[in-house]
């Protein structure tokens, strides 16, 4: 059931005078000055209403990066590069090359035997193979050559944020993912926010919902890294609702990980006070665009607790279990939303429960 309402000052101050009677009650003295009307909505959770109540599916945010294939890999300057001659092993010339290979140098270019200097920069380790057989063939007849990347060290990425270990990562001939490189510097922190990873490519930046492709397989949000790529894990919004009243340990709960349930919360706070709290009496406040809601849960009885696990809190919701017998409502509400006219909040649940 809703019920929106606003108090006028005279049926306001008469709920008051009524409520002080009841011990524990908190008296607000009248004023002269009017008083605003209370928009607040009372809903008395049932299951004919519980379901919308629910945790809606979360919004997967595609990533926006060109999903073009990356081709093969182009050779630059800090790589080292393996190059055999079948059948010519004197062209192994001692110091001619590193043990790792022949070091491509900041030009660009590495230093072969008979032929001199070679363009390797921008140029598949095939081009390069191509480009040696041409210029070894007025050496040697029909000359087999195998060329490989013995060492890869011209393409980083730099991967920082709520990961274990920041680092830069060398990209290799295989494809590295966001996924990749976020599991290989010590993977996520506890509070790392994946649904907000943010890359940074060609002076532009990329929101990464990483979540989406390890929750949906959606494998465009796992995109595959380039030269120059910067990945960055922020941390996660910390973002609460509150459990007050007569539970053991009165306290905030983290929604930021997972959906949580109002049955869920009051059992991590320790579960009600039975000595003190009135199971009937449990309430969750709600504030959505300025207006208020007071969704009211019985929990007294088994279905009430079942009702309450799927009713699924949202952030700042406030959590109120009220004690045996009820008491005024004007005290508690003052204390949890100061910010709207809490006489009129409480007159109006009290008439109503």
């Amino acid at each position: 059931m809703i019920l929106g309402f606003g108090l006028s000052f005279r049926v306001l101050s008469l709920c008051l005078l009524v409520a002080g009677c009841s011990d524990g009650a908190v008296m607000v003295a009248a004023s002269k000055e009017p008083v605003k009307p209370v928009d607040v909505a009372i809903v008395r959770l049932g299951p004919d209403n519980i379901g919308q109540m629910a945790a809606p599916p979360p919004a997967r945010v595609p990533s926006t990066l060109a999903s073009a294939p990356l081709g093969d890999y182009q050779v630059g300057p800090g790589d080292a590069l393996s190059v055999i001659v079948i059948d010519h092993p004197e062209l192994l010339v001692p110091g001619a090359g590193t043990e790792q290979g022949y070091l491509v140098r900041r030009d660009g270019t590495f230093t072969y035997p008979f032929v001199g200097d070679v363009v390797a920069t921008g140029r598949t380790v095939e081009d390069i193979r191509k480009d040696l057989v041409q210029r070894l063939a007025t050496f040697f007849p029909d000359p087999q050559i195998d060329v490989r990347v013995a060492k890869y060290g011209s393409q980083r990425v730099v991967i920082g944020g709520a990961v274990g270990q920041p680092s830069i990562r060398v990209l290799e001939g295989l494809p590295l993912t966001v996924f990749d490189a976020v599991t290989s510097s010590g993977g996520l922190k506890e509070n790392a926010d994946v649904t907000r990873i943010s890359l940074r490519r060609g002076g532009k930046e990329y929101r990464i919902d990483l979540d989406g492709y390890l929750a949906d397989g959606l494998a465009a949000n796992n995109p595959p890294l380039r030269a120059g790529d910067v990945i960055f894990v922020p941390t996660r919004k910390q973002d609460e609702a509150f459990v007050l009243g007569e539970v053991l340990r009165p306290s905030p709960v983290d929604l930021s990980r997972d959906p949580v349930t109002v049955t869920q919360a009051i059992t991590r706070m320790g579960g009600l006070n039975l000595t003190r709290a009135n199971a009937s009496g449990v309430f969750v406040f709600r504030e959505t665009n300025g207006k208020y809601t007071v969704y009211a849960l019985d929990m007294s009885r088994p279905e009430g607790v079942l009702l309450g696990t799927r009713f699924v809190l949202r952030p700042n919701d406030v959590i109120y279990v009220t004690r045996a017998p009820l008491q005024k409502w004007n005290d508690t509400i003052s204390r949890i939303l100061p910010t709207i006219n809490a006489s009129g909040t409480a007159a109006a649940v009290e008439g109503r429960f």
